[in-house]
């Protein structure tokens, strides 16, 4: 989780001057994006793999993954190879992600889950503190390709010792605890859905007729394949399992698409150095890590389902600053706190709803419920992610100012986290 969090921290601040090196800001959604859909198909395959097999063979491969696609990345020529690399980037960090969450599951009993998760955030807090600052003053003194080139260095010989531990005979394989397991997803449900979320990140980036045939093309896929990696209810807001899964979707969604945008705002229209951006996300995974400590120590009585709620008001609040940093009058850290309180809901949104999906599954299914998290988290921040860039280009094509297009994309944010606030009680456990 170490070497994860300080490759995405170090990376996500520098792809705004990445895609504007690369003359593809208008495609800096299908980047974005690009990772999440990878992320759905990696969470699906390593949940699954991990529930036949064990986390350990799932998280191995992620890890080696990861090191090729810093590469990738960092050779681009164009933005479509930024993509591909960012793809790329999504399938290992699904799969680490997930194999993580089913080891917490099958390791821990109830009550040490909370505190095995808050540790996780934990591991976030130094790449956090040294990762975003030090990756926007390498981007803004040398070169953003400098950045990924140097993390692929920097994580090859971890990797290359997790990869070794984890092969070795006291990492035997964990055997799953129970027969009755779903069905394990045909590969091209799973790769018809991170398709769809893909075609429907690039639909949105333009409003000629090509592009909107894509964003049908990758809304259909999403529509046909989608429910067939969720649980019976999802959609509905059944209680118990199904309702948490959805009400993860809500929450990253709301999430993502400020961690997405906000750095855009402060790049394309306040003209704030990479290093501010970096900053940016420092304070948010700190805030995030110091909820998520809270949460899994000081409020660890307190009922997960009013956690999920609260967390749900915090992202709201939020998003009222993000909408108010658009205004020109207001100062450039307005925007970028807005990270900051949103990472705070999260640190108490997403832990809770992790242990609720974890309680709500029997023995030997916690790889299932963990990818349908994973599904649900990815779908989420690709849907919510995508309805918000459509406003903002449609906006910008009808002649309205940069300030008021990402007020409107803001603004469709207050009703996932109202919405998830209603639902919260839904996902309660017995």
């Amino acid at each position: 989780m170490f070497l994860t969090g300080l490759a995405a921290l170090a990376v996500v601040p520098t792809l705004p001057t990445a895609a504007q090196d690369l003359d593809g800001v208008s495609l800096y959604p299908l980047v974005a994006g690009c990772f999440v859909a990878a992320s759905l198909l990696g969470g699906v395959l390593g949940g699954h793999w991990a529930d036949r097999v064990g986390p350990q063979r799932p998280l191995a491969a992620g890890m080696a993954l990861a090191v090729a696609t810093l590469l990738v990345s960092g050779a681009s020529t164009s933005i479509w190879q930024l993509a591909a690399g960012r793809f790329l980037d999504g399938l290992a960090g699904g799969m680490v992600a997930v194999s993580i969450n089913t080891a917490i599951g099958q390791a821990y009993p109830d009550r040490l889950r909370p505190r095995a998760l808050a540790l996780m955030s934990a591991c976030w807090i130094v790449p956090s503190l040294i990762g975003p600052p030090l990756a926007g003053l390498v981007a803004e003194w040398w070169s953003w390709r400098a950045v990924f080139f140097g993390l692929a260095a920097l994580t090859v010989l971890p990797a290359l010792v997790v990869v070794a531990v984890l092969r070795g005979p006291s990492w035997a394989a964990t055997p799953a605890l129970s027969d009755h397991r779903p069905p394990r997803p045909a590969l091209m449900v799973a790769t018809a859905v991170s398709l769809g979320a893909a075609l429907g990140q690039y639909g949105v980036s333009g409003w000629d007729i090509r592009h909107l045939l894509f964003a049908a093309g990758g809304f259909a896929l999403l529509v046909a394949f989608a429910s067939r990696l969720l649980p019976a209810g999802t959609w509905r807001a059944a209680r118990g399992l199904p309702a948490t899964v959805l009400l993860c979707g809500l929450g990253s969604g709301v999430f993502f698409t400020l961690e997405a945008y906000v750095p855009l705002l402060l790049v394309t229209d306040r003209g704030a150095p990479p290093l501010a951006i970096g900053l940016a996300f420092t304070g948010a995974a700190v805030a995030w890590a110091g909820s998520s400590w809270v949460q899994g120590r000081l409020l660890e009585h307190c009922p997960r389902h009013r956690l999920v709620a609260a967390g749900a008001l915090v992202q709201a609040a939020a998003v009222v600053v993000a909408i108010t940093g658009t205004i020109p009058a207001t100062p450039t850290y307005t925007a970028a706190s807005a990270m900051v309180i949103a990472a705070i809901g999260m640190g108490m949104y997403a832990p809770s709803l992790t242990v609720l999906s974890l309680t709500h599954s029997p023995p030997g299914r916690q790889g299932y419920a963990s990818s349908a998290m994973q599904t649900t988290q990815n779908l989420g921040q690709t849907t919510v992610l995508g309805v918000s860039s459509a406003l903002f280009n449609a906006c910008l094509g009808v002649g309205s100012t940069d300030a008021v297009s990402y007020g409107v994309a803001f603004g469709l944010l207050l009703a996932p986290c109202l919405l998830a606030s209603l639902m919260a009680a839904r996902a309660r456990s017995a």
